[in-house]
Formats: C-alpha cells, sequence, structure tokens
C-alpha cells in the first residue's frame, strides 16, 4: 500500500471536481440542472431551454431564446466536404460514423483552436447544431435515402426527426422527441463527460474532447442499453402473451441474466428520467394505435421490481419510445449523444474556465519495491 489514499473500484462516489451544472441525488431520485427539477424542465421547457440553461446557469429570456434558436439554426448544415466524407464511409455502427464525422467536423472550423470563451462558447452551439444533423443524416444514408437539408424554421427536436424521416413530424412526435432530449442532457459525471472532461484538461481543442466523450459513450457498459431493450421486446414478439412475457423474463432471471433497462449506478429509488419516458411511451403508443411495446414493457418492469427489486431507468422507457416514433434501433446511443452534446460542451466549457490538469493517483498493487534487477543472462 503507497501513501495514496485506498481505491474506490470504477471511482464510486468519489468526488472528481466542483461543477455548478448537474445535481443529483440517487436516495430521493432528484435530478436538476442549475437547481431547475428535471420534472418542470420535462414539463415546461423546450431543449434549446436546456442548453442555454446548461451553458449559462440560469434560463434565457425570450430575446436570447430567439437569439440561440437562431444560432443552432444558422449552424445546423453540415458542410459539402462532411456529406462527401459521409456518403464515403462503410456502412459502420452509428457511433463509429459519429466519432469520426465529429472529429472530422473540426477540420472546417475556422475557430477550432481559438480557445477565447466566446470562440468557445459558439463551437459548444455548432456542435449541438451540427451533432444532430449528422446523426439524422447518417440514418437517412444507411437507409438509403439521400441527405435531407435542415429547415431554418424548425425547432432542434422537429428538425432532428424531418431530416431522419423526410417528413414533417407532428406536434405530439414533436414534443415527445424534445422532452427526450431534456431528459438526456446532463447527468453530471457520467463516464462520457468525465471524458470529455479530462480530455479538456489538458486544454486540447473542444472537437478532441467531444470525442473522446462519443468515443466513451460508445462502450456497451455506458450507452446501449435502450437499444438492447428494444431488441429484447422485439424477440418476444409484438403479439407476445403475458404468459411468455412472464416465462421469458422469469427464466432469465434464473439464469442470473441481466435484464437490460434496470438499475442505476446512482439511484436507489426511480429514475426520475424514466418517469416521463414511461408516460410518453403510452401516450405515443395510444395515439399510433397501438400499445404492445408499452405494455409489454409495463408488464416485464413489474416483474423485475417484484422479483430483484429493480427499478426502470432512463434506458427502459426510452426504447419502445424511439421505436414508436420510427426511430432505428441502432440510432439509439447516437441519439444519445445528440442530446448529451449540450451537457458535454457545458462541462468542457465550465473545465477550460476554471482548469486543473486531471491528474489522479493509482493504489498500486504491483510486486514490492525494491525489485532486484537480475541480468539478461542470468534470468
Amino acid at each position: 500500500m503507497t501513501t495514496v489514499e485506498k481505491a474506490k473500484e470504477g471511482l464510486e462516489d468519489v468526488v472528481a471536481t466542483a461543477s455548478a451544472i448537474c445535481y443529483l441525488d440517487g436516495d430521493r431520485g432528484v435530478l436538476a440542472y442549475c437547481g431547475y427539477d428535471i420534472h418542470d424542465l420535462a414539463r415546461s421547457a423546450t431543449f434549446e431551454e436546456v442548453c442555454y440553461l446548461l451553458w449559462h446557469r440560469r434560463l434565457p429570456t425570450r430575446a436570447e431564446l430567439g437569439d440561440l434558436q437562431s444560432q443552432l439554426a444558422s449552424a445546423r448544415r453540415l458542410p459539402e466536404p462532411i456529406l462527401r466524407l459521409m456518403r464515403s464511409l462503410p456502412p459502420v455502427d452509428g457511433m463509429d460514423a459519429l466519432r469520426t464525422v465529429t472529429s472530422a467536423l473540426g477540420l472546417y472550423d475556422a475557430e477550432v483552436n481559438d480557445a477565447s470563451p466566446a470562440a468557445q462558447y459558439r463551437k459548444a452551439i455548432r456542435l449541438t447544431a451540427q451533432v444532430s444533423t449528422v446523426v439524422a443524416t447518417w440514418g437517412r444514408l444507411k437507409a438509403g435515402g439521400g441527405a435531407i437539408a435542415p429547415d431554418p424554421v424548425m425547432g432542434h427536436a422537429a428538425n432532428f426527426l424531418y431530416m431522419l424521416t423526410g417528413e414533417r413530424p407532428n406536434a405530439t412526435a414533436t414534443r415527445a422527441f424534445d422532452v427526450a432530449l431534456t431528459l438526456h442532457a446532463d447527468h453530471e459525471l457520467n463516464a462520457s463527460t468525465f471524458a470529455g472532461r479530462v480530455a479538456a484538461a489538458t486544454l486540447t481543442d473542444i472537437y478532441s474532447a467531444v470525442v473522446a466523450a462519443i468515443g466513451t459513450l460508445k462502450g456497451p457498459l455506458h450507452g446501449g442499453a435502450n437499444a438492447e431493450v428494444m431488441k429484447m421486446l422485439l424477440d418476444l414478439g409484438q403479439t407476445a402473451s403475458a404468459d411468455r412475457v412472464e416465462q421469458t423474463i422469469q427464466g432469465k432471471l434464473a439464469r442470473k441474466e441481466k435484464i437490460p433497462g434496470f438499475g442505476h449506478r446512482v439511484y436507489r429509488t426511480e429514475d426520475p428520467r424514466a418517469t416521463h419516458l414511461r408516460q410518453m411511451s403510452r401516450d405515443l403508443g395510444k395515439r399510433a394505435g397501438n400499445t404492445a411495446w408499452f405494455d409489454m414493457s409495463e408488464r416485464i418492469e413489474a416483474l423485475v421490481k417484484t422479483e430483484k427489486k429493480l427499478n426502470p431507468n432512463v434506458d427502459f422507457y426510452s426504447a419502445s419510445t424511439y421505436y414508436t416514433l420510427g426511430i432505428p434501433i441502432d440510432l439509439y446511443t447516437p441519439i444519445f449523444a445528440v442530446s448529451r452534446i449540450s451537457g458535454w460542451t457545458a462541462h468542457i466549457l465550465e473545465q477550460y474556465a476554471n482548469n486543473r490538469l486531471i491528474r489522479p493517483r493509482a493504489d498500486y498493487t504491483g510486486p514490492a519495491y525494491p525489485q532486484r534487477l537480475v541480468p539478461l543472462d542470468q534470468r
């Protein structure tokens, strides 16, 4: 044992920095952005308002919101070389495409190496606008369609759905996706946000820091759980009986298989984001005239809560919500980034503003010191 404090696996409950962005209370199931409860934001704010809140620590006035909306609209269109790059990529995973294209976006930003706070803020806006366009466009290209230019009149949520599907979304779909973006916007020092802050602490450019976050989100222990939830539902089948659902889930539990979308590293009660996504899944299913995916999810939730005492997390009901919105499963994790780019950039800007290189220590567990070095010909 060295003089370094004994390590905690996964840095659990280790306070790594001070931040004014996100407040979590896992015991009470509280999530708040800059002091605003997630329930209030989900009910009454738009994603654009949430972006402004994360970046400025306060909600915008009407004029400030209008200005931000205009800046996002101006930044959404991708440079033509980026579109050519996207068309040239092989049919890779959406996160691989997003990681590659986000890195390339930095090559076409004239301010990429301008470290002034004003320039960093403008880059945060551009990244938030363009990551959405990249993911929607990748979805179009992978499905064999052509890229659709963003509509400057539409808001962020509506534009994403429009660029992805080619159809102007109805108010219900737009509002549901807008709320989903708000719910995923930030979550304190999750793995991808921490990775972004570690990168930013070296004073690398904001694109490189965001690429670090994207690469971290790609890992299956961080992103991807809602895709696994939807695959599980599809394996059960839309017409699965209650008995089939129960037998399948009970079998998985008996084999000690993990049921995706349940439990959380922080929350000891229901994930507050799941509360809204459950309602959205129900409402969208009713509007579509098909609540089968919601009904099945509700049965699975009851079984897991009874047998394992685990609550659904943000991923569980987002699966059926996205599926009902017509979003391909392989875009679920990239869509996480479409929202979380707001939180990533907020944390990166905060890191830049009061920077100190993040350099933790390790609890050494190797051979005792000192070891005797035996000459090569005597080993």
